[in-house]
Formats: structure tokens, C-alpha cells, sequence
């Protein structure tokens, strides 16, 4: 995309990596499926593709516009935001240490626990809000410090500026999960992290109908080519039509990201009034201990809410039975909400309070979304 100017987000989502097809003119470009490309007479690739698993059309484009939406200088596609994760964890070295939340996402954590364990990569889960719990864990093996924020389910936020910093300071790269809040509301690239990954099977998809994952960095640096290699040896690539769909998506990705948290809004005011709701966990609440630094580190508090219900699993069990609008089901940044009993799809190790739900708020009207949990808690008591 040419610039004589810099364009704002909303401008980049529509522009970025898009462009009309040279061969057709068509606005919408075409989705590439062809595995292989053709060589010139000399053996060379004068359209700059080889294979599909090195580089495709569709990839590259999504790539580049995940990266000018982030302010990143480079970005790699994957096929799930799990492989992303996975492909930034082994540019690490046996003996090398993690610091991560320990209200962390369950997939991140069991790829520290189960899979890089094993190769004595080792790890320190610690409440990431408190900054001097971060540097207590470091060590002089750490490499990377992993910030998740909000966090997932209970949506606590960490000071990404003050964590990144205390990581620099100890020689380790500060990686962030941005997937919760989606680069309209936060840029941890800007806040001082290294690196940014985003399962873009959620708000960038947003319609609950594409995997995918993305790792982003700010310099084009040995750490950034690790991931690559990763990428291009694992072999586990964004394929082509994942990828055009979540290009679909990035054109209304920040008016959808207003809705969500709009409504989100309303949601958790509501629930928060509740006489059967012990608590409600969303950083847009002036109560929440959260909000000052949410306030601080993002443009808006994001489309994500947890809250408990008195009476602990049962209770909370028998409110989700009960939705009628609401869809029982795993993910979030979809245009639907989607509501889950979180400790059951978490697991026997789950740490997540037993009572507690968590919403995915949808692009419905708000007032609907408030009725349909004010049946569920009635006809759940």
C-alpha cells in the first residue's frame, strides 16, 4: 500500500495487504490455492513463490496487514493460535526459562507444561499484576517473559509497559497475547513488547468460522527468525482460504470491536447489579481493581466478561443450561455471544473459581442479551 501519510487504524484495516488482482482488476482478491508455483527457464521465481509451505499469496497478504494493523515490521500466519504460541516457544533452548501468568490461557499453559517441559525448557506461573512477583521469578536463564492481558477467564490486567521494561532489564523478550483486546484496543508493540501473537480464529476472524493464529514483531530481529524457521520447517501455515477470510474480516474488525465492547458494557453493569452474581469480573467497571490501569493501557475494556454465580458449579452449571439467546459454547469474538462453565472445559487441574461463566459478548442487541440472562439466573435458582 503506497503512503504519502499515515493512515489511521480504521483506514490500514480496510487498505493494508489488500490491492486489486493485476490480472483481472478484481477489487476482492482471488484465493490462490495452487500448492506449487512455476519456476522461470533460469530455475529462478520471478513472482517470488516457490511452495505454498515457504509462501502463498493469501499468506503474504495477511501477513503484511497483520503487521501494519499491529505497527510491527513483519508478521508470520499459522494454522491455530496454538501453533503460534508453539512456534515462538521453540526458538528456546533446553535449559531456558519462561515467566508467565498464572491466570493464563489453559492452552498456552499446557504447552509450557507438557511440551516443552520435556525438553527442559522450564517455566514460573506467577501472578503477572504483581510486579515484584515477575522479578522475583526471573532468572539468568529466563528468555522470555509471556504477558497475557486482560487474562483469561478472569480478565486481570497486567501493566505491559512496566513488565516488558522489567524484562529488557534482565536480558529476556517480553511476548504478548493479544488476542483478548485485538490491536484496536491495545498495541503492547508500542508498550514496549517484542513480539505480539493473536489467535486469529477470534476478534480478527470474528465470525467464528476460520483457525488461525499470528505471531507479529517489532524488529526484524534472530528472534523473529527463529519463528519463521519454525514456521517454514513445522509446516503448520495459515492456508489460503483461512487466510482470505480473516482478510474478509479486518475491514470491520475496529466498528465491530465498539459493538462488542458497547454491549459489554451494559452486560456487566447488569450483572454486577444481580443479587445471585458474587462477583464480575470485566475491566470497563469503575470497582474493578483493574480499571485505572485498563484505562491507562487500552482504548477501550474489550468484549470479554466472567462472572460467578452464588452457589459455585451447579448454580452456574443450571444458569448456562438456561440461555436461550446465549449459544453454549466454546471460543469468543464471534458476532454471537457464547457462554461456557469454564472450569469444566479447562479440566481437573482448572484453577478457575467453580461458579464462574464466561461470556463472550456478541453483536446483539444489548437489551436482549441482559433478558436472556435475567431468565437463565431466574429459572436457574
Amino acid at each position: 500500500m503506497n503512503r504519502s501519510r499515515p493512515y489511521r487504524f480504521e483506514t490500514l484495516a480496510v487498505h493494508a495487504g489488500h490491492g486489486v488482482d493485476p490480472a483481472t482488476g478484481a477489487v476482492t482478491a482471488p484465493i490462490h490455492l495452487s500448492t506449487t508455483f512455476e519456476r522461470a527457464t533460469d530455475g529462478s521465481y520471478p513472482q517470488g513463490y516457490l511452495y505454498s509451505r515457504n509462501d502463498n499469496p493469501n499468506r503474504h497478504a495477511l501477513e503484511a496487514a497483520l503487521a501494519a494493523l499491529e505497527g510491527g515490521t513483519g508478521a508470520a500466519a499459522f494454522a491455530s493460535g496454538l501453533a503460534a504460541v508453539t512456534a515462538i516457544f521453540q526458538g528456546l533452548e533446553p535449559g531456558d526459562h519462561v515467566v508467565a501468568p498464572a491466570d493464563i490461557y489453559h492452552g498456552t499453559a499446557n504447552v509450557l507444561k507438557h511440551l516443552f517441559a520435556k525438553w527442559q525448557v522450564a517455566t514460573t506461573f506467577v501472578d503477572m499484576t504483581s510486579l515484584d512477583d515477575v522479578r522475583a521469578a526471573l532468572r539468568p536463564t529466563t528468555r522470555i517473559v509471556w504477558i497475557e492481558t486482560p487474562s483469561n477467564p478472569l480478565l486481570r490486567c497486567v501493566d505491559i509497559a512496566a513488565v516488558a521494561d522489567i524484562a529488557h532489564r534482565a536480558g529476556a523478550r517480553a511476548v504478548a497475547d493479544n488476542t483478548f483486546a485485538s490491536p484496536v484496543l491495545q498495541r503492547p508493540l508500542a508498550l514496549g513488547c517484542d513480539m505480539v501473537m493473536h489467535a486469529t480464529t477470534k476478534y480478527l476472524g470474528g465470525r467464528s468460522d476460520v483457525l488461525g493464529g499470528v505471531a507479529i514483531t517489532r524488529a526484524d530481529d534472530e528472534a523473529y527468525a527463529q519463528v519463521r524457521t519454525a514456521q517454514l520447517y513445522g509446516g503448520g501455515v495459515a492456508a489460503p482460504f483461512d487466510c482470505w477470510l480473516v482478510m474478509r474480516s479486518l475491514p470491520t474488525l475496529s466498528y465491530r470491536m465498539q459493538a462488542h465492547c458497547a454491549n459489554a458494557r451494559k452486560v456487566a453493569h447488569y450483572l454486577r447489579a444481580h443479587p445471585r452474581v458474587s462477583a464480575v469480573h470485566y475491566p470497563g467497571l469503575d470497582d474493578s481493581p483493574y480499571h485505572a490501569l485498563a484505562q491507562r493501557q487500552m482504548a477501550d475494556y474489550g468484549g470479554m466478561l466472567s462472572f460467578e454465580v452464588y452457589g459455585g458449579r451447579d448454580a452456574a452449571m443450571a444458569t448456562a443450561a438456561h440461555v436461550e439467546l446465549f449459544t453454549r459454547a466454546t471460543s469468543l469474538g464471534g458476532v454471537e455471544s457464547l457462554i461456557e462453565h469454564r472450569a469444566s472445559i479447562e479440566g481437573p487441574q482448572s484453577t478457575t473459581p467453580p461458579g464462574l461463566l464466561r461470556v463472550s459478548v456478541g453483536l446483539e442487541h444489548a437489551d436482549d442479551l441482559i433478558d436472556d440472562l435475567a431468565q437463565a439466573l431466574d429459572r436457574s435458582a
